[in-house]
């Protein structure tokens, strides 16, 4: 549809708060998390952890690096991107996801970024690009090879994961090559629609900051293998932004892998993690050690 006619133009704003809202879809959004407290407990304090590791000066540009144990060769290194909708979450809810991957001998990087209200999505955007290039420069001191750096990340950090790929690392100075898989779960791609829903309330979106940071529209420079997952029990708009976002990819060249996992919702998707064999699990190590 046109701009000034989007796919979600007929939408009450009932339906729209449901449908791009996952706390309106889901109201017992709390339940997932709480119910991997015990594992990611596990995580947080029987992994090594390299905390609160600084990549800027902002206080939450910070991330934690999980090292793989050494093994006489550097270890691919795995960046895993939270969500919350740009606003809220923390990297320490996440040390779940390194378990499985540094048993595998990928080093994990759990990141923290700036985070609506305080910052808009410039700025949490640009934090997350940051991340990854401090990963890239600083792997080597952990162990990690910055020629092997994957990433996955879910709902707005799948959004920031596409932000990355959408990033001109040439101009950077680094090889794009650097980057050799990306994983993204239940995101969203297009920003406009927040701004209908009461989340923009705190993101704070612009329609100029909203098409500033649409990744459906902008260039790929990073040509990596992609897969594209979202659960089958998400609001049938916010499963079409992840086909729409594939067929961005396939526009530029690319061939991604796209899954909707039927059992799934928007915030126990993440339960995959804890699962071996699970698809999301498979994929990421599939991509953290596809060179």
């Amino acid at each position: 549809m046109s701009a000034r006619q989007p796919f979600w133009s007929s939408l009450t704003p009932a339906e729209h708060e449901f449908q791009y809202n996952p706390q309106a879809a889901f109201p017992n959004f709390r339940d997932a998390q709480a119910g991997r407290t015990a594992i990611n407990t596990k995580a947080l304090t029987g992994l090594v952890r390299l905390a609160d590791q600084a990549y800027g000066d902002h206080p939450l540009r910070k991330v934690d690096v999980y090292p793989a144990a050494r093994s006489g060769k550097p270890a691919p290194v795995h960046v895993f991107i939270h969500g919350g909708y740009w606003r809220t979450q923390d990297k320490e809810n996440f040390a779940f996801v390194a378990a499985p991957l540094v048993a595998a001998g990928i080093t994990t990087v759990i990141v923290n970024y700036e985070l609506c209200p305080a910052s808009i999505l410039d700025g949490v955007a640009e934090s997350a690009i940051a991340a990854v290039d401090w990963t890239r420069r600083e792997a080597g001191h952990f162990g990690g090879d910055p020629r092997r750096i994957s990433l996955s990340g879910h709902s707005a950090g799948a959004h920031l994961v596409a932000e990355c790929l959408a990033h001109n690392w040439v101009e950077a100075d680094a090889d794009p090559a650097f980057l050799i898989g990306a994983v993204m779960i239940s995101g969203i791609y297009d920003p406009r629609p927040v701004m209908g829903t009461s989340v923009n309330a705190e993101v704070r979106l612009t329609e100029e900051i909203a098409v500033r940071r649409d990744v459906e529209r902008r260039q790929v420079f990073v040509k990596c293998p992609s897969t594209l997952f979202v659960g089958g029990l998400e609001p049938w708009h916010w499963i079409e932004q992840t086909y729409r976002y594939s067929h961005h990819l396939h526009r530029s060249g690319l061939t991604p892998e796209v899954h909707t996992l039927p059992r799934w919702g928007h915030f126990d998707i993440l339960n995959e993690f804890t699962e071996a064999g699970s698809p999301i699990l498979n994929a990421v190590l599939a991509k953290a050690k596809s060179a």
